[in-house]
């Protein structure tokens, strides 16, 4: 649906500069998934270090005219334009900059006090215009997987609108809303909150009829004082649904409902209870699918669900009693069961054949995920020498004229720069002259196949988005292209490091900056991926051990300033020509690096001084900052941007009157070389632990490392989870029971046992000490222990008690086996387990 931008005005109460005409189709926040420009809205939301309104010259040049502006931003730099105009017709001091001003009779700007009010006010009164029933999905985990679910249970019935991906925060909501259009018959939408009193707003935007609560958990626990107040503010979401589905076997949930004092009926379905109004009588796992069978209204059915793990059917459940209320008939849910498909919550970047680098991505199949899928793609091609392919299918139940929509496809692909699209199916086949750039088309999947069997396609040196609808089988097509290289792999999930980013960056002044570390290869999880998402995300700095892992960055096209924490006086042509940031803790070191920048004939070049404060490792002493001063004074070869300093132990209370002597004596010593110098050094002493525990030294920047990567260096608790080691049975042997397993014959038995062969070994990371009955892995959700000695590129586990097959999938530590009960097996760090995994082992990178 489009709206006047005169009628907007009206709905979000917004005063109006600016008499261009317009229509608006488009919500924009982020101005780097700009499509149509002329059709689009942006607000410009602020943040704690940034505003959406200095985004605005720049979306002023890509043809954008029509902004949601705070009255206060907007006056702020009313006043910087007059000055603008006065010195300068190319000054751009102002967020808007000069060219706003000159442009200003074709813009409009509509202000408010708040613009991600305004968004939202906007959202809750498109939403109002429709009767049709809307699906509210929230809970701690399971959300995207109900939602999805529903569509492909529900989906050929009739015209679904649901929420792109995982579009259910505060910003998300009314994106997702705002799709909703005339032809739609049925709203799936996801609600998640990491606060309480935010429920309300999204309750109003997306005002549910139909309420499903999957579970609670402690996810985004730690801004709530207990579970009961999490569960409590989100059944407010409920407060105007006809019902409400939930696990009536869930007593926590079932006391927080019966306290909510909800209006809606309640579809509380039960596996114990046959009084429930939907009671699952049977649940029967077998091989690879689970047989249900349940009453509901007095009449008894049942289905198979194609997945036999706890959560699957836990979501299941609540589908079915959607599904139910909704009337489908209990012979379509009995199909449609049994042909629900996994979920791909994530676009997976994986190694193709022919240095190919391929973005897997059969989640949905409409405009909005296409969108998200080429933001990504965008985003992550700055691979050298890479050029952008789309392999997109036939994009099904849209509604629209086939030009009509593929033309939208085109305009899309070009604003973000796809250089190739590979078409399959009838419909984008017939509309290949929309598209006017390398193209290649095909009926079907597998004639795209026998294409690049026989060598007609080629595909070389490309980054290749793989985006289609279930039905054309585009797995199939990930699996041929992908290079096979090793059946162990380290997932890196970029979407948990962003939060457990955003959960310190919670914890900070807003005028603090932030050092984030990517040494040693990120952690193990790889620097390029983690350092592209963290300079998406306008972290101050990137820090590396040496010169060539930040020049590497440099090459593939990191631009963010990078700082080198252990540089070596042979690298001293690298930092100059990478620009890359020395820290400078000797003077031994600083003479050297002072007369080889005096050589090249290099002024104020950026170091960061390193004090010793009393880890007694690197840096200068604070009795020598006045010798410091004066040798930096008699030169302008370099300039110090910061000064800092390491501290022993602040994830610990027991040294908390070492670690406060330490951050004294920072202070003075850090003043003396401030006091020396007119311009701004910036200071810096917080690690991890000491962004927590001790707030008030967080000074002008921190630097944050292992918490970036999930794991609280104060308990060794998992934030989020970032790396996820993974690997897949290669064989099952029955060994009997005299017999032993492995080098040596460590591997004693004690019962006829199944012995699993898996292909990771220690030249992978897998430490020899976890060997021997010392640790274990988890295999389908459960302990295997491993037995005899790890080799060198195999290791075995003990399967006797555990269903399973070869080639099912095994977790070496991850989401489900912290990397912390390796570490403390090892009795050594988490960092040191992270940082084992071997470069042979392939990073797997996706974004949920």
């Amino acid at each position: 649906m489009s709206y006047p931008i005169e009628q907007i005005a009206e709905m979000i109460g917004a005063r109006r500069i600016g008499e261009a005409p317009a229509t608006i189709d488009w919500l924009l926040t982020d101005s780097r998934s700009l499509n149509f420009p002329e059709e689009t809205l942006f607000f410009a939301l602020p943040a704690k270090r940034n505003t959406g309104a200095n985004y605005i010259p720049e979306l002023i040049e890509r043809g954008v005219r029509c902004f949601v502006v705070s009255e206060e931003e907007y006056q702020k730099n009313e006043e910087l334009r007059m000055k603008n105009e006065e010195l300068s017709v190319k000054n751009e001091n102002s967020s808007f900059g000069s060219k706003a001003s000159i442009l200003h009779s074709s813009l409009n700007f509509l202000l408010v006090p708040s613009p991600l009010k305004a968004l939202q006010k906007l959202a809750e009164l498109h939403r109002a215009q429709f009767s049709i029933p809307v699906v509210g999905i929230t809970g701690s985990n399971g959300k995207t997987v109900v939602k999805e679910w529903l569509h492909q249970l529900l989906g050929d019935d009739r015209r679904i609108v649901r929420s792109p991906r995982s579009y259910n925060s505060q910003i998300g909501v009314p994106l997702s809303v705002w799709q909703m259009g005339a032809d739609d018959e049925l709203a799936i939408f996801e609600a998640g909150i990491s606060e309480p009193g935010e429920m309300r707003a999204l309750e109003a935007i997306i005002k549910p009829t139909i309420g499903i609560l999957t579970n609670i958990g402690g996810a985004h626990q730690e801004n709530f004082y207990s579970l009961q107040e999490k569960c409590m503010e989100k059944l407010t979401f409920f407060k105007n649904c006809d019902v409400l589905i939930y696990n009536g076997d869930d007593e926590f949930i079932c006391n927080c409902v019966a306290k909510s004092l909800l209006s809606a009926r309640e579809i509380a379905w039960s596996r114990k209870d046959p009084e429930r109004p939907l009671f699952i009588s049977k649940v029967e796992k077998k091989d690879d699918y689970t047989l249900i069978a349940y009453r509901y209204l007095d009449m008894d059915n049942q289905f198979t669900l194609p997945f036999i793990d706890d959560a699957s059917i836990e979501n299941s459940l609540n589908c079915l009693a959607a599904c139910l209320y909704l009337m489908l008939p209990p012979q379509k849910i009995k199909e449609r069961m049994a042909r629900l498909e996994p979920v791909a919550m994530r676009l997976e970047v994986k190694e193709g054949k022919n240095g190919c680098l391929l973005i897997n991505d059969s989640y949905n199949s409409d405009l909005g995920s296409l969108d998200i899928a080429l933001d990504f793609q965008y985003r992550r091609s700055q691979a050298k020498g890479l050029k952008r392919t789309l392999i997109l299918s036939d994009i099904l139940e849209t509604g629209q004229n086939a030009s009509t929509l593929y033309r939208r496809v085109a305009q899309l692909m070009n604003s973000r720069g796809v250089e190739r699209i590979i078409g399959v199916g009838p419909n984008i086949s017939s509309c290949a002259s929309c598209f006017g750039i390398e193209k290649a088309f095909y009926p079907d999947t597998q004639a795209l196949l026998k294409a690049i069997a026989r060598g007609e396609l080629k595909l070389e040196k490309e980054l290749i988005l793989i985006k289609g609808a279930r039905k054309f089988g585009f797995d199939i097509l990930s699996e041929n292209l992908e290079r096979k290289v090793h059946e162990t792999i380290l997932e890196v999930n970029l979407g948990a490091m962003v939060a457990n980013l955003n959960y310190y960056r919670s914890k900070l002044k807003p005028e603090t900056k932030m050092v984030c570390m990517v040494k040693a290869s990120a952690y193990g999880a790889g620097s390029y991926e983690i350092a592209k998402t963290l300079q998406e995300r306008h972290v101050d700095y990137l820090a590396v051990a040496v010169a060539d892992e930040g020049s590497e960055l440099r090459k593939a096209g990191i631009t963010a300033n990078i700082l080198i924490m252990n540089p070596e006086m042979t690298a001293f042509k690298t930092m100059f020509d990478y620009k890359l940031e020395p820290e400078v803790y000797s003077f031994h070191l600083l003479d050297a690096l002072v007369r080889e920048a005096e050589k090249e004939g290099i002024t104020n070049f950026p170091i960061h001084i390193k004090l010793d404060t009393g880890m007694h490792r690197l840096g200068f002493a604070p009795e020598e900052m006045p010798e410091l001063v004066k040798r930096l004074r008699g030169q302008n070869a370099v300039l110090v941007r910061s000064v800092f300093s390491h501290l022993v132990g602040s994830d610990s209370p027991v040294f908390d009157s070492f670690t406060r002597r330490q951050i004294e004596t920072f202070e003075a010593a850090a003043k003396v070389l401030q006091d020396a110098f007119p311009h701004k050094i910036l200071r810096h002493i917080c690690n991890s632990a000491g962004i927590e525990r001790f707030p008030g030294a967080q000074f002008d920047m921190v630097r944050l490392g292992i918490g970036l990567y999930g794991v609280s260096p104060i308990d060794n608790s998992i934030l989020n989870n970032v790396s996820t080691l993974k690997t897949t049975i290669l064989q099952i042997h029955d060994v009997p029971q005299e017999d032993t397993v492995g080098y040596s014959r460590k591997g004693h038995l004690e019962r006829p046992s199944r012995i699993a062969a898996l292909p990771i070994g220690y030249a992978d990371g897998l430490n020899r000490r976890l060997g021997n009955g010392h640790a274990y892995c988890l295999v389908n959700g459960q302990r295997a222990p491993y037995v005899g000695n790890i080799c060198m590129d195999v290791c075995m586990i003990d399967v006797t008690d555990i269903d399973c097959k070869e080639g099912d999938a095994v977790e070496i530590f991850g989401d489900h086996l912290p990397v912390t009960v390796l570490s403390d097996v090892l009795e050594t760090i988490p960092y040191e387990v992270l940082t084992s995994v071997s470069t042979r082992v392939k990073r797997v990178y996706y974004q949920d």
